[in-house]
């Protein structure tokens, strides 16, 4: 028996719908940081060619980066910028502000092997809630002549940027066999991204069942 034709047109457009919208969206956005970028620098290039010329100014941050990039990588660029670092932290309000936002860029750095060590899974907020994570530092507390050794675990609460930092035990965290980087990925896509089996990296024959068996938390 054949379909009536509003049940076929509203399921072929749905279909439509959902491989248009993130395409859409992804072109406004890119519009949206383009123009923003392009902005900055192009008032400086009409007044110097006496004429507006569209993209020149997004052109132009895109090599300021790229040859701040080739500074940063030799020896005497990083002594520069290291200089330049630090004749801005003696600015008060700068100071704040840039530490605040370096700590975070280098954070999800992908050359910095100091800041997120493995992507985890801990049992927050309360008892049978779950939530991903990323384990950040040891450390240990002494107190009443014992050393009780615990791991700095950061949760994301606010897409990647805001969370919680708990310390838990050892045997409170589950070590995941997922890089950072694709753990960076399943929280900015609410857990969409995640495998639908994720193994203890300590135990490789043990399966984490990553959604139904659990309720995820820390994802936008």
């Amino acid at each position: 028996m054949e379909e009536p034709i509003r049940i076929t047109f509203k399921r072929k457009f749905l279909a439509g719908l959902i491989i248009t919208v993130p395409v859409v969206f992804t072109v406004l956005v890119l519009a949206a940081l383009f123009k923003f970028v392009d902005g900055i620098l192009s008032p400086f290039f009409d007044i110097l060619l006496d004429r507006h010329i569209a993209g020149l100014g997004f052109i132009a941050a895109i090599g300021i980066v790229f040859l701040i990039g080739i500074i940063s990588t030799n020896v005497f660029g990083k002594k520069l910028l290291g200089l330049m670092e630090k004749i801005f932290l003696n600015i008060p309000v700068f100071k704040s502000i840039y530490t605040a936002i370096k700590q975070l860029v280098d954070a999800f750095s992908p050359e910095n092997n100091s800041a997120f060590k493995q992507f985890v899974i801990v049992e927050y907020p309360r008892t049978g809630v779950y939530a991903f994570g990323f384990m950040t530092k040891e450390c240990t507390i002494q107190s009443a002549g014992r050393d009780l050794c615990l791991k700095a675990v950061y949760i994301p609460t606010n897409n990647l940027y805001l969370g919680d930092i708990v310390l838990l035990d050892d045997g409170s965290i589950t070590y995941t066999d997922i890089p950072i980087e694709d753990g960076i990925r399943i929280i900015l896509s609410g857990g969409i991204a995640a495998p639908s089996i994720i193994t203890d990296s300590r135990y490789p024959m043990k399966n984490i069942p990553s959604a139904g068996l659990m309720t995820l938390k820390g994802t936008p």
